[in-house]
């Protein structure tokens, strides 16, 4: 039997298993915890980069970035995670009590997790997309969510989507394993080509960047 190496059927296995193989090297290189930063604006290039027309080498690409964005990576997941955090603990310990002022501080410092949160998304997959000092990916990555809102909570449903269906169903964690991050990823990118692109052609109080030339 031929098997022929152009047909879809074996292009989607091999991207696949690609996408199985990156997922799996996200999840080791995130083992550490404070490689957290510089393996998701990794795995955020690679996925870019590949929604932008199948571009580069998943698996080969990855491991690159992981040393180009080991710093960047690391200060802007320290720069705006810690704060989320914070926010996020304050949150649930206002709301845990009884009274309406208690309630009301609850309630903004969930949103203020948000928007922190979104921002560190946004950080994250600018440092691995554009090619910037640190001061100004913070920059951009604390206004995009002001200046993008529709696209940011697009960006924020997908993670609490996915956490939701493994709460439901924790069988499905095999699945978060094995492609979860990588797909998620993906999925993601597009809302972020959408948003770059936009800022790029209107930057309006943004700071402009150019692409990584790693690209």
């Amino acid at each position: 039997m031929k098997i022929d190496p152009e047909s879809r059927t074996l292009q989607g296995l091999t991207t696949f298993i690609l996408f199985v193989v990156v997922n799996i090297l996200y999840l080791l290189t995130c083992l550490p915890v404070v490689t957290i930063g510089a393996a998701t604006s990794s795995l955020y290039e690679v996925m870019l980069r590949y929604a932008d027309h199948e571009r580069g080498d998943l698996v080969r690409g990855y491991l690159a970035a992981l040393g180009r964005n080991a710093w960047r990576g690391t200060a802007v997941a320290v720069v705006l995670g810690v704060p989320a955090v914070m926010l996020v603990f304050s949150g649930v310990f206002w709301l845990s009590m009884s009274s309406v002022l208690s309630a009301v501080a609850g309630v903004l410092a969930v949103i203020g997790a948000c928007y922190v949160l979104a921002a560190l998304q946004y950080g994250l997959a600018l440092v691995g997309w554009f090619d910037a000092g640190l001061r100004r990916t913070l920059h951009n990555a604390i206004l995009l969510p002001a200046a993008e809102p529709a696209r940011t909570m697009g960006l924020l449903l997908l993670p609490v989507a996915a956490v939701s269906i493994l709460y439901v169903a924790p069988q499905t964690v095999v699945l978060a394993v094995t492609i979860g991050c990588s797909f998620g990823a993906y999925v993601s990118t597009f809302l972020l080509h959408s948003v770059f692109r936009r800022r790029q052609a209107d930057p309006s109080e943004l700071e402009p960047v150019s692409p990584h030339s790693g690209q």
